[in-house]
């Protein structure tokens, strides 16, 4: 089970990596999660509706409602300039951390401490 912290810190990151591969809507998101994270991360409706609206206001996606063949609606949401620009910032930052975290866990890391 993920801490809950650090699910919530993920979700934008995350999210703007799955839209870099193209148009999604949000169950197929949620999917996409899942798989990414070998079921280790369950996201619900209820976590990523606000964080796909929130990124919409915040300009760094968009969406668009598109009519199936069975005539249903359904939201598909994709990057805008703001928002490719946005993922490679927050990208270089998660390998920042992400490479200190291995060098820490490292078993012949020494650090001078005190």
């Amino acid at each position: 089970m993920a801490y809950k912290t650090l699910v919530a810190a993920s979700t934008k990151p995350l999210v703007l990596s799955i839209l870099s591969h193209g148009k999604s809507y949000g169950y197929q998101i949620i999917k996409n999660i899942e798989q990414l994270s070998n079921g280790e991360l369950e996201w619900t409706d209820a976590m990523l509706y606000p964080v796909l609206h929130r990124m919409e206001n915040d300009g760094l996606i968009q969406s668009e409602w598109v009519v199936l063949e069975n005539g249903r609606k359904r939201k598909y949401y994709f990057l805008t300039q703001s928002g490719k620009k946005e993922r490679e910032t927050v990208r270089r930052q998660w390998m920042n951390v992400n490479t200190a975290l291995k060098r820490l866990w490292s078993s012949n890391l020494t650090l001078e401490l005190g």
